[in-house]
């Protein structure tokens, strides 16, 4: 019998996926932990491997479609269990993980591991279900295989034993599940009749029907479809538009105290394994306005203000076909050597394509330093739900009033200009103002 492979929960709060692309098709082999398809989720792109080796024996959902989590979108077969395309109906059953599970695994557990993880589990021969996990939702993470191993209790962990029909049986007829232990379960045995059909996910909120101008396409055009990404980016600043009535306010500040600490800290940070940027300044004076301006890391609802205590901030990261922000979580808490190891480890994983779909989920507030680019000056849309986002010109040294001793003189100063976008429905002009020159006042006076 064929096992059901469902839509996995990538994220605490990721409640649908797109099928971005199938690494396999029907017929294929399946390694354990190989790389099956590639799930698409707020535009994160995440490789789902196969926790069993096998046959991937049908597709059910095709590529660019978005489903809930838990929908069944494949089913597989184990070694053994297909021949000649089609399903041995002697399949022992399984309740919540692939037949060859250890007894001692909980149901429920081990739904959903990383590629990364997944291939350290290969090269020391360890399964990952027998490891209590200590990521979010008592995921596996890579420090967990390692401690496992470094414990030398791989060398000690008892042979897997195949589960009867029974014990599968009585595994499902037990307590019921909380919904979240029900959707980080993908893989589970089809029912003797037939299986009902997950709900569909409520409809997208959609913009007002509009005529819509169909492109003329001549001889020397090509229509060239959507991504995944490119779709979720246009759908995203459509509806942040249509939400929020925007409003922009600028500012100038002198980066010089930043510069000189930068100069004399580099090699120091670079001892450490950390490269040292720009950002994780802009960072902290963020967050210095946060702290006081608390309005700022606030969600406006029609049931009132949603004041958040955590601060979270996300930075936008540019790549090859589109936008995505990584977020610096409890961004308050880190040093400058934090925020700068964070920052680097983000947007390389951003870059290359590794961010877990967690890893873009539950900021608060966005910084997009559109200046890297030589932008001088921008006024970008708020990433919802939040309420605003500041924007960074390039830095560029230009001549300046300066006043000291009581005289004025023209110095050459590294200037950059500080962009505000704002929601109007929760912050007017005088809180607005007030957070960007607290930003501006901390990069100014910076002590370090």
């Amino acid at each position: 019998m064929a096992l059901e492979f469902k839509m996995p929960k990538l994220g605490e709060s990721v409640t649908e996926g797109t099928i971005g692309r199938w690494l396999k098709q029907p017929g294929d082999k399946l390694e354990l932990y190989e790389p099956m398809l590639e799930v698409t989720t707020d535009k994160v792109d995440t490789e789902v491997s196969s926790p069993i080796e096998g046959t991937l024996m049908e597709i059910l959902v095709p590529e660019g479609e978005t489903v809930s989590i838990g929908t069944v979108i494949a089913r597989i077969a184990e070694s053994g269990q297909a021949s000649n395309g089609q399903v041995a109906d002697s399949a022992v059953s399984v309740a919540a993980a692939p037949a060859a599970q250890p007894a001692t695994v909980e149901k429920g557990k081990g739904s959903y591991i990383s590629p990364a993880v997944a291939r350290l589990a290969a090269e020391h021969d360890v399964d990952p279900r027998v490891i209590p996990g200590t990521g979010a939702g008592g995921r596996v993470t890579k420090k967990d295989i390692e401690q496992f191993v470094a414990s030398g209790a791989a060398k000690q962990r008892p042979a897997p034993v195949r589960e009867t029909a029974a014990v599968a049986e009585a595994l499902t007829t037990t307590a019921p599940q909380t919904e979240d232990k029900i959707q980080q379960t993908y893989v589970s045995e089809p029912r003797d009749v037939a299986p009902e059909r997950p709900a569909e996910p409520a409809p997208r909120p959609q913009a007002p029907a509009a005529p819509a101008a169909q492109p003329a396409l001549g001889p020397d055009d090509e229509l060239v479809p959507l991504t995944p990404m490119r779709r979720a980016i246009a759908e995203h600043m459509v509806r942040s538009k249509r939400t929020a009535p925007h409003v922009t306010t600028v500012m100038e500040a002198d980066l010089s105290k930043i510069v000189t600490h930068r100069s004399r800290n580099k090699a120091d940070f670079e001892r450490q394994g950390v490269k040292l940027t720009f950002m994780p300044y802009f960072v902290q004076a963020t967050v210095a306005a946060l702290r006081e301006v608390p309005l700022v890391n606030a969600t406006f609802a029609d049931e009132g203000v949603l004041m958040h205590h955590r601060i979270n901030v996300g930075m936008a990261v540019a790549i090859p076909d589109g936008l995505i922000v990584p977020v610096i979580k409890d961004a308050d808490d880190k040093s400058l050597l934090g925020l700068a190891r964070t920052v680097n480890d983000l947007a390389e994983r951003a870059r290359t394509r590794r961010l877990q779909a967690d890893d873009t989920q539950g900021g608060t507030f966005t910084i997009t330093n559109h200046g890297v680019s030589g932008s001088i000056f921008a006024m970008p849309i708020i990433n919802q739900p939040q309420a605003a986002i500041l924007g960074i010109g390039a830095m560029q040294k230009r001549a300046v009033v300066i006043s000291e001793g009581g005289s004025d003189a023209i110095a050459i100063r590294p200037m950059c200009y500080l962009s505000l976008t704002f929601d109007h429905r929760l912050i007017d002009g005088a809180t607005a103002d007030g957070f960007l020159a607290i930003v501006k006042r901390t990069l100014e006076q910076y002590a370090g």
